[in-house]
């Protein structure tokens, strides 16, 4: 428990308000035969989400009346392994830390989440879902809040997964259609593979260290904070936590799932690929900043993979034909060009890099609400003038030959083919294996029900052996 008896009840607060809502939520699902009427859900969940903005806003107060900069709230060790081979002390702890970054990042997540549910508690009425959308809503808030003030990598680890759980099922949310499910699956897939680059991260830090604490691995305050590691070694684990964070923010090469991702209901999409999940990946990158110090090689990588990003995002969103689609490229250009900043290894990198993260969330919220409204005002405008509204090129497209022209349009139209590249190296494989597993399981379940020789035959010899199977 910390010194302070207020941070720490604060801190209990903003953790619990969305872990209630969510409780809630489920069991009233799990065990009332109705569900919840909307009017009681848009309650609950606006409750829940004033508590712990006013408990994180008054954890802010707090801190800088007291000029405390680190608010660590342990909640305990769950795991305690003495080695003595090898002279070492394993020890997994749920905890949670208010820091420079973590209580900005998890202000930004109640207030986005609040405005994104009073906007689906209309956007949703009297749809057949309404119940489910704020069940797995209120998961994704835990998550992104767990996300947001893990003081260790196991803590971090499992709100990763509580963020990309409840992203995949609301990608699948119209479950009736075979695209949204057909789109969930193909993202989650992708989901995993950065999910296990981010377990393979937390695994050698500690054979490394031997322990996950953010305040063991580093020395400092975020983001001044010092890692006590060889180049080689911040080499070898940030290049692990950069695949997750790729995998996460949809950066080139895995930028394909992006669109598949728009099958969601908006008030999702405008949550997930516009505001919070998105910056997931930048936020993982500023909690281990200190690694990115320690080797100029792995911020290379990352100024490249922003780059990369950035320009593979503005050719493709350019000529996308749904206004989902292309405000979610254009987030994507944001987050490669936030990628680029955290690279840059400049003294206030951290704190320009957090700013435009804050920005450009805000932004790319409201840009999404508006999206369909902005639609009606278009065709407004055009019916008013008689015309299309016109539509800007590069100046350089402008002078380029047709062929060019025409090469450009379809690379760009076909997303740089990175969704064919995903299907076939990643997607695919991963589905083939887990249909073969399914295969053996089923014979191995069909081989123990099977009869003996020595036991006697059944009854009933109306039936076949493969009906009775």
């Amino acid at each position: 428990m910390p010194e302070n008896p207020l941070a720490f009840a604060l801190g209990l607060l903003v953790v619990g308000a969305p872990v209630a809502l969510f409780a809630i939520l489920g069991l009233a699902s799990l065990l009332l035969s109705k569900p919840l009427s909307e009017r009681t859900i848009a309650r609950c969940v606006q409750s829940s989400i004033v508590v712990g903005l006013i408990a994180s806003v008054s954890m802010l107060v707090v801190m800088l009346t007291w000029g405390d900069t680190q608010i660590p709230m342990p909640i305990g060790n769950w795991v305690d392994v003495e080695t003595p081979v090898l002279h070492a002390h394993y020890h997994f702890v749920f905890k949670f830390e208010f820091d420079r970054l973590s209580i900005p990042f998890v202000i930004l997540t109640y207030l986005l989440c609040g405005t994104v549910s009073a906007f689906a508690n209309r956007y949703m009425h009297r749809e057949h879902g309404f119940n489910r959308f704020f069940v797995l809503y209120s998961l994704f808030l835990v998550g992104m809040v767990t996300t947001s003030l893990a003081g260790t990598v196991e803590t971090l680890f499992s709100g990763w997964e509580l963020v990309g759980l409840s992203s995949a099922l609301l990608v699948a949310f119209f479950h009736e259609r075979p695209a949204p499910a057909t789109n969930g699956l193909h993202v989650w897939v992708i989901y995993r593979f950065s999910d296990a680059a981010l377990l393979m991260a937390s695994i050698v830090m500690h054979h490394m260290k031997f322990e996950g604490d953010f305040d063991r691995l580093v020395t400092g305050e975020w983001p001044f904070a010092t890692a006590p590691l060889e180049s080689n070694e911040a080499l070898f684990v940030g290049l692990l936590l950069l695949i997750a964070a790729m995998g996460k923010s949809a950066m080139v090469p895995f930028s394909g799932w992006l669109p598949r991702a728009m099958e969601g209901p908006t008030p999702s999409s405008a949550v997930f690929y516009g505001a919070l999940s998105v910056h997931l990946g930048a936020f993982l990158l500023l909690r281990f900043y200190p690694l990115l110090l320690l080797s100029a090689t792995l911020r290379g990588i990352v100024i490249s993979v922003g780059l990369a990003t950035a320009l593979f995002a503005t050719f493709a969103g350019e000529v996308q034909t749904d206004i989902k689609s292309a405000l979610s490229f254009a987030s994507l250009a944001q987050v490669g060009l936030i990628f680029v900043e955290i690279g840059s290894g400049w003294e206030y990198a951290p704190y320009l890099a957090l700013v435009h993260i804050l920005g450009h969330a805000c932004l790319r919220t409201l840009q999404f609400l508006r999206a369909p409204t902005l639609l009606h005002d278009y065709r407004v405008m055009e019916d008013a003038i008689g015309e299309r509204l016109p539509r800007f090129t590069g100046a350089w497209l402008s002078h380029a030959p047709d062929s060019v022209k025409t090469w450009y349009y379809r690379l760009a139209l076909e997303r740089g083919y990175l969704d064919a590249f995903l299907n076939e190296w990643i997607v695919h494989p991963v589905l083939f294996l887990l249909k073969k597993c399914d295969s053996l399981e089923r014979a191995w379940t069909r081989f123990l029900a099977s009869p003996t020789p020595s036991s006697p035959p059944p009854s009933d010899t109306g039936a076949t052996l493969e009906e009775m199977l």
